[in-house]
C-alpha cells in the first residue's frame, strides 16, 4: 500500500465545489475517476480542506492511498492526460502511510481579488470579485490587523458552521494593491487580500471580505472590526463576499 501526496491547482468555476456530492459535478469526483481509470482502483480522496462551489485553488493539498506500482515521477503527466482542462495536478510524492492532508496542515493562506475599476476584466471576471467603486486599501489593511492572533470567530462565519469550537489563529494578513494603467480608470487596480491561519471556519474568509469591503467603502469605521468581532455574531458582519473571488493559495506541513 502506497499513500501519493499530491498538490493540485484548479478553476473552480464550473464545479459545486470540492467535495464528491450527489449527482453534482465536483473536483473530488473528477480527481476519483481520473485515479480510476488509470488504476482501475476506487479511491478516496482526502483534500487539505473542501473548497465551496465556485472558489479556485492554486495550491490544494490531496492525498489517497493506492496498491498501484506506477513509478511516483510518472502520476503527475498520468492523471493530467485524464483530468479535465480546469484541473491540474504539478506535484506527487509518496508521503508516510499516516499523513492525511487535512489533519496534518499547519497552516493555510486564502487570498482573495478584488477587481476595483469602472468595468470588468473581461479576461479576469471569472477569478476576481469586481467592485466599480473607489475603496480605501489602507482602512481596509488596518481593519484586517485587527483579526490577526487567536480569537473566537464566531462572527465571521456561516451560522451553519457544524464544528464545536470557533476558535482559530490568523498568523499574517495583508493587502496588496496593483495599479492597472492601462485601463482607462484613474482608480483601477487589482486589491489582493491574503490571510494565514491554522484553520478556517465555512465561509470565514468570505465574510471577512466582505465586511473589509464596507470599511473600504466608508460604510463602516474600521475600529468596528474589532467590536464585531468581540461580539461573537454573525448579524454584526458584513455579507458574504461572492465565492469566484477566492482562491486556496497555499497549505504547509510540518
Amino acid at each position: 500500500m502506497r499513500n501519493i501526496k499530491m498538490t493540485i491547482s484548479y478553476d473552480g468555476t464550473s464545479y459545486c465545489g470540492f467535495q464528491i456530492q450527489p449527482n453534482q459535478v465536483t473536483i473530488q469526483g473528477k480527481l476519483e475517476e481520473a485515479v480510476r481509470i488509470l488504476t482501475g482502483e476506487q479511491v478516496k480522496i482526502t483534500s487539505s480542506g473542501r473548497t465551496d462551489a465556485g472558489v479556485h485553488a492554486r495550491g490544494q493539498v490531496i492525498n489517497y492511498t493506492t496498491n498501484s506500482r506506477i513509478p511516483i515521477d510518472r502520476w503527475c503527466l498520468a492523471l493530467n492526460s485524464r483530468l479535465p482542462d480546469d484541473i491540474t495536478v504539478h506535484s506527487a510524492e509518496e508521503a508516510p502511510l499516516d499523513f492525511h492532508a487535512r489533519h496534518g496542515a499547519r497552516e493555510k493562506t486564502y487570498r482573495y481579488s478584488i477587481q476595483r475599476s469602472k468595468w470588468p476584466d473581461v479576461f479576469q471576471q471569472k477569478l476576481r470579485l469586481h467592485h466599480p467603486a473607489p475603496l480605501d486599501v489602507e482602512a481596509m489593511r488596518r481593519a484586517l490587523l485587527r483579526l490577526e492572533g487567536e480569537h473566537d470567530f464566531t462572527s465571521f462565519c456561516s451560522t451553519r458552521t457544524s464544528v464545536e469550537s470557533h476558535v482559530r489563529t490568523i498568523y499574517s494578513t495583508s493587502v496588496d494593491y496593483v495599479p492597472e494603467p492601462m485601463i482607462a480608470d484613474g482608480e483601477a487596480g487589482v486589491i489582493h487580500i491574503y490571510i494565514t491561519g491554522n484553520g478556517f471556519l465555512y465561509n470565514m474568509v468570505r465574510i471577512i471580505v466582505g465586511t473589509l469591503i464596507e470599511v473600504g467603502s466608508g460604510k463602516r469605521a474600521e475600529s468596528e472590526m474589532s467590536d464585531i468581532l468581540a461580539a461573537r455574531d454573525r448579524s454584526l458582519a458584513g455579507p458574504t463576499a461572492m465565492p469566484h473571488g477566492l482562491t486556496l493559495w497555499e497549505v504547509k506541513y510540518d
